[in-house]
């Protein structure tokens, strides 16, 4: 491996180098250490390092900052490794989720030498694991500083389309509890899995919402996704479990997306088990606006959830923007299309580049 790379080349270049240097979440250690060395190596940007975070950035004394934000981090390897070229299309771990994008972050922070703001880069680490361990909470913690901006651009893969916010995301519990008898006198008993029926048959009727915010259309879901209960083979059980996922737009808090289950599930005993925040699209102000203009097009709703959230928590609006398409990622045959890549670097170059 070499000891820097060359930051400037073209970032499809720069994505096959960052996939084929592995690193699964929890072992980002190699390659931060060369994003490292190579943003040292860029004088005009202060760099420093988080465990596994890199960050650097530009004091210039712009009015506006802008941050972008990529994950180190991979999925685990599943016969996907080295990267390779096929026509116009790069495969590999990482590839789309989310090395192309940290390729073209590190292409930025070499080329754009006269920024329209004042930027800063964060790598990061753990995204693909639980939420406690990601990296950006110890950056919010030890560092938050670095974290103010006018603007967050994540740059996870979006089809090269502004993708706008996140929905909120939301697990429950639905419980029933009934009398555990012989199968063989049943009547002598409740069945706690008959009586989840009533919740299936809810969840059967349901008609999520769709809301239009800044223009982008957030398409709301309820799903079952797990069904738990029974004893034995022989045995009326007395206790079931449904687990819900509900995706819910960013106009709802997680407190009036938890109402709003209780009501659906009225008369069942429900328990949150996990909830993140949405974040509301922030088209509105003028760093997100200029953009948008950059890129063209019309900027769609970000279905799904993404650490844009986190910037969105602290007041920072902030969208997607990376090359790849989110539905390939963690697929064994991930991949990026080598446009995507230059246009996402196109269209951030332009955004921030006073030349």
């Amino acid at each position: 491996m070499a000891d820097t790379l060359n930051l400037a080349a073209d970032p499809v270049e720069l994505t096959a180098a960052l996939v084929d240097v592995p690193s699964v979440s929890g072992n980002e250690a190699e390659l931060a250490d060369l994003v490292e060395r190579s943003l040292r190596a860029q004088t005009a940007l202060e760099v420093v390092r988080l465990g596994n975070c890199v960050l650097a950035r530009t004091d210039l004394g712009r009015a506006k900052r802008v941050v972008l934000a990529g994950h180190l981090d991979t999925v685990p390897v599943n016969d996907n490794l080295p990267s390779r070229l096929d026509g116009d299309l790069l495969y590999g771990l990482g590839t789309c989720d989310m090395k192309g994008g940290d390729a073209v972050m590190l292409n930025l922070a070499a080329t754009v030498t006269d920024p329209v703001h004042d930027l800063t880069f964060v790598f990061y680490d753990c995204e693909e694991v639980e939420a406690v361990r990601n990296g950006l909470n110890f950056v919010e913690r030890d560092l938050p500083e670095w974290l103010k901006a006018d603007l967050a651009i994540v740059c996870e893969p979006s089809n090269a389309v502004i993708e706008a916010g996140c929905q909120g995301t939301m697990r429950i519990e639905v419980r029933t509890k009934g009398v555990r008898a012989h199968t063989a006198r049943g009547w002598m008993g409740v069945n706690a899995i008959h009586a989840i029926g009533e919740a299936l048959r809810r969840l059967e009727s349901y008609q999520p919402r769709q809301v239009d915010i800044d223009g982008c259309l957030y398409r709301e879901g309820l799903q079952a996704v797990k069904i738990e209960g029974g004893v034995a083979g022989n045995v009326v059980p007395d206790a079931a479990v449904l687990t819900v996922n509900h995706r819910f737009a960013p106009d709802r808090s997680p407190e009036q997306a938890e109402q709003h289950l209780r009501e659906v599930f009225e008369g069942f005993e429900v328990t949150v088990t996990d909830m993140s925040a949405g974040a509301l699209p922030g088209l509105h102000t003028e760093a997100a606006q200029e953009l948008v203009q950059a890129a063209g097009g019309t900027p769609v709703a970000k279905l799904g959830w993404t650490d844009v959230a986190r910037f969105a928590a602290l007041g920072i609006p902030a969208v997607n923007f990376g090359p790849g398409d989110p539905l390939l990622a963690h697929t064994q045959q991930e991949h990026v299309p080598v446009n995507d890549v230059r246009r996402c670097r196109e269209v951030l170059w332009r955004f921030l580049s006073r030349g």
